[in-house]
């Protein structure tokens, strides 16, 4: 039953966002200073910047079960988000669904991380900020794996500078192209150790650079937004604004042009379609709180509600031109599922430096960039695509003396920091493969009355091939540079587990194979667009949120440039 709430004049907008993360919060500014009445959408309830970061400023102390969540919280309510998320913890938890409310169906073990929130995952997100190169956007080019992107990196570069200027990324020009440089702040400062094998990794591999890791935490103000103060509090909300999320950024610079409506607790049912023009007419919701379903219009809908919530809507959208979800004539919606595998690496202790030390609790470690498969002189034999390795050094807590020990040099252990160590966490590629996927189990629906989405996807051949090197290199690499006691470490990593899910609406060149187009619009419904992690054709060694937010400005404008055509 359509509840007409407004009459049909006042539910109708130029454009619809659905979602308001990392990518609907980009698209709800562009939109709206591009002059459009938009209606942005959130399933989730209503979070305002500061206001709403009840825990922002919590010591320690006033935190119940030292911030951790209880056995309950983790069996019964939290029980994939306390297994995914770093982040979820009594001082959190209000930042990641229910479990228990909110199911799915899991056909293979598959971690799904969600934020049903105004701003969603870009209050939680891990904020590493790292462009793609030709080395991503030209794979297929090199070994034909799934289809090529139908973009080079020439065409997206502009779209990089525009977004990196407003959200601002700290880093340094490193000069690699399989990690472009951009327009940067101040790079973070590397300690000592991390400098020591920095210089150490040259004089043993000619294919091996660490560099600080490049972080949307500003080092210096811009937009009104505050520097980052190093607090290690970032998941919590940064009432100074200072890294970058749409409740701080986006969303109010749409507010702010007066052409935005935002609407919390709508859950987008479908995408209303109009066989006459052969169009999208707009998005039917259910209200979270009532249930009443609502249809709104508009001229050109927008899906960001991220790569599996855009694929659920759109399998939904069942017409009797689409009979396997809107848009799907190639077959290939919901299919082709990625995400990085990870959980791998290796760790050592380090003998000097005990005269030095850090301050404070920096936002972003350090990284050793691609440097297998990039062209035929670092070619692997045994896997194909390629892994970048994390890394991040730091000195044991105090009061590493024997508890048996007393007198003066037992007090003077108390106050001593301990041996200094090191790790290495490696992130590998998934390759695209059209048996991972996820559909929609009619006859299982949720509390809404929408089919429950099931995700069958699990790690293929390739993947599993590759973690070999991942965890000898960052052996070897700890090694060279001198550290004892090294260890690898290969911890359950199942698919989701690194949120970066993606990859089920594919842009291509061709109608037959993809589902969206360069300009990340619908093949068979222009006035369509998917600018979410569902768009991409493959997936890169890690952190595709700056790619999902350089491809959603550049949308937006081809979108609106195209409407004052006439052609949506």
């Amino acid at each position: 039953m359509n509840i007409n709430l407004k009459s049909r004049k006042e539910r109708t907008f130029d454009a619809i966002v659905v979602g308001t993360g990392i990518s609907g919060g980009w698209a709800a500014k562009e939109l709206c200073e591009k002059g459009l009445k938009t209606l942005v959408l959130e399933r989730g309830r209503m979070v305002r910047h500061i206001e709403d970061y009840h825990t922002a400023f919590k010591h320690p102390w006033e935190l119940p079960y030292g911030d951790e969540l209880t056995h309950k919280e983790k069996t019964e309510i939290y029980p994939v988000q306390s297994r995914t998320a770093y982040a979820v913890k009594q001082s959190t938890k209000h930042f990641f669904v229910k479990d228990n409310e909110n199911p799915y169906v899991q056909k293979k073990p598959f971690l799904w991380t969600r934020g049903y929130q105004v701003g969603g995952r870009s209050l939680t997100w891990g904020r590493w900020s790292y462009r793609r190169g030709n080395a991503d956007f030209g794979v297929y080019e090199r070994d034909g794996i799934g289809i090529d992107w139908p973009i080079r990196y020439k065409d997206i570069e502009p779209w990089y500078d525009y977004v990196e200027s407003y959200i601002g990324v700290s880093g340094n020009r490193d000069g690699l192209p399989q990690i472009p440089d951009g327009i940067f702040q101040p790079p973070w400062e590397m300690n000592c150790l991390e400098l020591h094998v920095k210089d150490q990794l040259p004089k043993h591999f000619s294919d091996r650079h660490l560099t600080i890791g490049r972080t949307a935490n500003l080092t210096r103000p811009v937009n009104g937004r505050g520097r980052c103060m190093a607090r290690d509090m970032c998941t919590r909300g940064c009432p100074y604004g200072a890294y970058f999320s749409s409740n701080a950024s986006t969303l109010p610079a749409a507010e702010a042009t007066g052409n935005m409506t935002l609407r919390p607790h709508s859950i987008a049912h479908t995408i209303l379609y109009d066989e006459n023009t052969q169009k999208a007419s707009g998005v039917r919701i259910v209200d979270a709180e009532t249930k009443e379903t609502i249809d709104f219009y508009a001229d050109v809908v927008f899906l960001c509600a991220s790569a599996l919530g855009s694929t659920s809507i759109l399998l939904n959208s069942l017409e009797h031109t689409f009979p396997d979800g809107i848009g799907n004539r190639s077959g290939e919606l919901g299919h082709n599922l990625m995400d990085n595998h990870f959980q791998i690496g290796a760790s050592g202790t380090f003998d000097g430096f005990e005269d030095r030390y850090y301050l404070g609790r920096r936002p972003v470690g350090v990284l050793v960039p691609q440097f297998q498969n990039l062209d035929t002189s670092t070619e692997r034999k045994t896997y194909k695509r390629g892994f970048s390795t994390y890394g991040w050094a730091s000195r044991q807590g105090t009061g590493q003396g024997d508890p048996l020990d007393f007198g003066a040099d037992y007090k003077d252990s108390l106050s001593t920091p301990g041996n200094w160590t090191m790790t290495f966490l490696a992130f590998g590629e998934c390759l695209p493969r059209h048996e991972n996927r996820v559909y929609l189990d009619e006859d299982n629906t949720d509390p809404w009355g929408i089919p429950k989405l099931v995700v069958d996807m699990e790690w293929g051949e390739n993947e599993k091939a590759m973690r070999i090197e991942m965890a000898s290199s960052s052996a070897e690499m700890l090694e060279v540079s001198g550290f004892r006691d090294v260890r690898t470490f290969d911890n359950d990593s199942p698919p989701g587990f690194s949120i970066h899910e993606m990859g089920t609406a594919r842009m291509g060149h061709d109608p037959d194979t993809s589902v969206l187009n360069r300009w990340n619009q619908m093949h068979d419904i222009p006035n369509i667009f998917v600018t979410d992690g569902a768009c991409m054709a493959s997936n890169g060694w890690g952190n595709p949120s700056l790619t999902y937010m350089a491809l959603t400005a550049r949308a937006c404008d081809y979108a609106v440039n195209e409407l004052k055509k006439g052609n949506l």
